[in-house]
């Protein structure tokens, strides 16, 4: 080892040609490298980001978890290069929003803000330049260019531990992808700052990181209950009937989306509203306030010269346009100023209650080019990376002016947008990449949802509808298809009681956003951030569609398919076509949510609980808060009965989030987290308790009934 550490230092000389990395603790587990200039512009100030630091001073101290003398940089030709050290038992999480691949050691990566286009390649909605190890650390490069990534997939002659060169044409264990040691990262720039986090697991690398960023979102209440986006060129008149026939039918619905048509015009959009659907916009918004239903509203930023703001705007956009609108350079604070002045106009204002940011993304044939030049002078390249981070930024800024919550839908984000209050999306629908998606989102802090949007079979779009009740944003996305919840007739008494199983849930999901944004604990998350998962796992999953890594078995094994949800559930979705399937269990004693009954211990076991039902588990000692089934999410300090269930026979505890559910008067303390307690008692009953309100903090806490589930 002490050999090893002295060729670093050597390589870490000759490879700096005189550069050195400045170092500086900048939180708590948390430090910062320079090297050369970095570029004023980057992810974190256009995000705007600024540290949880109180938070971040509860989790406490950590070491730094690198040899830093094994941390060489290189300035060359305008470009940085870094190199950070990989051992041969490590594996890679991150490097952006994935929907193939939850593993990413030995993969190449270009890091650019596009629209997935059905590789994981680096091209995607939220290309964030973060990447965890399993050995609890992470690292993370503040940089708004492309940026290309060797993670783990480069072999340098130099190494101290350089693979062995074998003939293939002999030597059966010859491999096309030899042993590396590092990541190594090529920056566009002459220079950078980088950040390391300490651990020491993997989860605390991960909530370091979102707490970085300011902590995760925290959405209102309703924004977890259900959401419909109608087709696009519906009246005022249809989408108040698509409305009624929720109510009339028994489904729950608290947002309903407006796509395009809500709009004079789009693709480019005047952001004002088309008289002919919806003559009175201001009492449609009341009407639909009056059914206890949001409104949402479709944009892309691109502004049609028939825009009653355009001439104002204009001289503050880029040199080429998209659908031959103009993009305003969201730098400017005049630009700012103009576009969401003219939202909060005539949407925030008289009640829209969020949006949906569509085409920040990509294509390349979309958006504009790379030679496209902006106002402020920053890159048009840097423009692409952060685009989806400003519109977040500064439409959350118009609804924390008007002290009201909002949850919305956006196609790109990137590093430092944890606490903005949107979900990612996109066009491409394949259900399993879904579902990776939704892992993955938890090692780059954002949200992603698994929405609905049409089906082949009643048993795809109940499957479908089972993962987005499990997920950040339950959703219908019918603008083209006009499906509803009970387009398939012989599903659709299932689909409602997964429906309102969402919306029982409501205490659990909202508590476990809380985490999310005090905590930094992503309330969807990957299986390798959770305590005795793999760990010595019988019959452990193998999957062989990685690059062949015959240096180490742990790095072969991916699990993809199941995540999970919140502090004490497992979810195992089932796609079309399958009546069964396998789930890995961590360490410890599962049950089945339905239940109660014990399911396995650290093993696999063979799921198949039929079409009504998804898989989830509950782990020993696990507290699942409910509510009785609505249609709407509750009102702001509205007062809910609380139904504690119980699983297992480990004591249990758990905090229960309240407050009054829209505002962001949390942020002033109106909050508290009451810690649920659930012990056996005896050999058949169990004894719970609550902790008392808070005097002067919001209490929705109603009577509170405890249910022994496991029997």
């Amino acid at each position: 080892m002490v050999v090893r550490i002295l060729l670093f230092v050597v390589l870490s000389l000759h490879f700096a040609q005189g550069q050195a990395v400045v170092w500086t603790l900048v939180q708590p587990g948390v430090w910062k490298g320079t090297i050369g200039k970095p570029e004023a512009y980057n992810l974190l100030t256009a995000a705007g980001a600024t540290p949880n630091t109180a938070a971040l001073t509860r989790l406490g101290a950590a070491d730094f978890p690198l040899p830093k003398p094994a941390i060489v940089t290189q300035l060359i030709d305008g470009k940085t290069y870094l190199r950070f050290p990989l051992d041969r038992t490590e594996q890679l999480y991150g490097f952006g929003l994935n929907f193939q691949t939850v593993h990413q050691r030995g993969r190449i990566l270009n890091l650019h803000m596009d629209h997935f286009g059905g590789s994981d390649n680096g091209r995607t909605h939220a290309p964030t330049p973060f990447y965890v190890s399993s050995k609890g650390y992470g690292v993370f490069i503040n940089s708004a260019r492309y940026l290309t990534v060797y993670a783990g997939s480069a072999a340098r002659k130099d190494s101290p531990d350089a693979s062995e060169a074998k003939d293939r044409n002999t030597d059966k264990t010859w491999t096309a992808s030899p042993y590396s040691d590092a990541v190594e990262i090529v920056v566009p720039a002459a220079g950078v700052e980088f950040y390391v986090f300490g651990g020491p697991k993997p989860l605390d690398v991960v909530r370091r990181y979102n707490l970085f960023s300011g902590g995760g979102c925290l959405p209102p209440r309703w924004g977890l209950g259900f959401q419909q986006r109608v087709k696009s060129l519906n009246t005022s008149d249809q989408v108040q009937a698509e409305a009624d026939e929720f109510e009339h039918k028994g489904f729950p619905l608290d947002v309903i989306g407006l796509e395009p048509g809500w709009q004079s015009k789009s693709y480019p959009g005047t952001l004002e509203w088309d008289k002919t659907r919806y003559p009175d916009p201001n009492g449609f918004l009341k009407v639909m306030q009056s059914k206890g239903i949001r409104t949402n509203l479709w944009i892309n930023p691109y502004i049609a010269p028939s825009a009653s703001i355009y001439k104002a705007i204009r001289p503050l956009t880029a040199s080429h346009t998209v659908w031959s609108g103009v993009v305003p350079d969201f730098t400017l604070p005049e630009a700012r100023r103009i576009f969401f002045g003219q939202l909060a106009k005539d949407g925030i204002g008289p009640g829209v209650s969020g949006y949906k940011i569509d085409e920040v993304d990509g294509y390349d044939s979309w958006l504009w080019p790379d030679v496209a030049t902006f106002p402020s002078g920053h890159s048009a390249e840097q423009m692409r990376q952060t685009y989806g981070l400003l519109v977040q930024r500064y439409s959350t800024d118009v609804y924390h002016a008007k002290n009201t919550r909002t949850y919305g839908l956006v196609r790109a984000s990137n590093a430092g947008g944890s606490s903005f209050p949107y979900v990612i999306y996109n066009d491409y629908y394949k259900h399993e990449d879904f579902i990776t998606a939704l892992i993955t989102s938890s090692f780059c802090g954002v949200l992603w949802t698994p929405e609905v949007r049409a089906s082949q079979t009643s048993e795809e779009w109940l499957r479908r509808f089972q993962t987005v009740v499990f997920s950040p944003l339950a959703m219908i996305n019918a603008w083209a298809s006009g499906t509803k919840p009970w387009s398939f007739p012989d599903v659709s008494e299932s689909v409602k009681a997964m429906a309102l199983l969402r919306m029982q849930m409501m205490p659990y999901w909202y508590s476990e956003f809380a985490k999310y944004h005090f905590e930094g604990t992503p309330p969807f998350r990957a299986m390798s951030l959770e305590e005795g998962f793999l760990a010595d796992v019988r019959t452990a999953v193998i999957n062989e569609n990685l690059n062949d890594n015959p240096y180490a078995l742990a790095i072969r094994r991916e699990v993809k398919d199941q995540y999970m949800a919140g502090e004490n559930l497992l979810v195992a979705p089932l796609f079309a076509g399958q009546k069964s399937r396998l789930v890995t269990l961590p360490k410890g004693n599962w049950y089945d949510f339905y239940t109660g009954e014990l399911v396995g211990n650290g093993q696999q076991i063979t799921a198949a609980p039929g079409l009504d039902r998804i898989p989830v588990y509950v782990k020993d000692g696990g507290i699942v808060p409910m509510m009785p089934a609505r249609l709407h999410a509750p009102k702001a300090g509205e007062t809910v009965p609380i139904e504690v269930r119980y699983y297992g026979s480990k004591p249990g505890a758990y905090r229960l989030y309240d407050d009054d559910g829209e505002t962001f008067n949390y942020e002033r303390g109106q909050y508290s987290f009451r810690e649920i307690q659930v012990t056996k008692n005896g050999q058949t009953g169990i004894r719970g308790s609550i902790s008392a309100a808070e005097p002067g903090k919001p209490n929705t806490v109603g009577v509170v009934t405890f249910v022994q589930m496991t029997k």
